[in-house]
């Protein structure tokens, strides 16, 4: 059991012959009960003190901790971002090479179409060509000749060659 400053103050000693000065032992009991009670206050504020200390020290280990955890937190997120960022970015990247790819594929096939129609229009320009220049000859050669006979029949052969190069012309405006 602890012995208090109360203790000490009652404290009786017994009387014996040639004892001890009882003045002085109670001013030495005086003494130590003072002291005795200035110890037992500086005990009691250090172990406030410690007490509040260690209410602290929690406090800030559960601050270091909460804050580990928001660092790892925004850590991953970071991480998340950029591999977001990444996918999102090859996913563009890919669909520009697609679209890229589509736009030369279709011109292609315009220049392929638009060289097949010139092809087309050059021989129908020499078979119009060849057929005027004959159609001129023909229209000569009926100049030349005296009889209206064959001028009837040439012109009916014009007739009918002109007949087939106009329909030809249509079928080809066609394309």
């Amino acid at each position: 059991m602890a012995l208090t400053p109360l203790d000490i103050h009652n404290k009786e000693f017994s009387r014996r012959l040639r004892g001890y000065d009882e003045d002085e032992v109670n001013e030495f009991l005086d003494q130590v009960i003072k002291d005795y009670e200035s110890v037992i206050r500086e005990n009691k504020d250090l172990l406030h003190r410690m007490t509040s200390m260690e209410e602290r020290l929690n406090h800030f280990m559960n601050l270091e901790e909460t804050l580990s955890k928001t660092i790892i937190v925004a850590q991953e997120a970071a991480d998340e971002v950029r591999g977001n960022a990444k996918k999102e970015a090859q996913l563009t990247v890919k669909e520009a090479e697609k679209n890229a790819d589509r736009i030369i594929n279709e011109s292609l096939v315009k220049s392929r179409k638009v060289a097949v129609e010139m092809e087309e229009l050059k021989k129908q320009a020499s078979i119009y060509r060849t057929r005027f220049r004959t159609l001129i000859e023909a229209q000569l050669e009926l100049l030349a000749q005296d009889g209206w006979d064959a001028l009837d029949r040439q012109s009916r052969e014009l007739d009918r060659e002109m007949e087939q190069a106009q329909s030809e012309r249509r079928s080809s405006e066609l394309y």
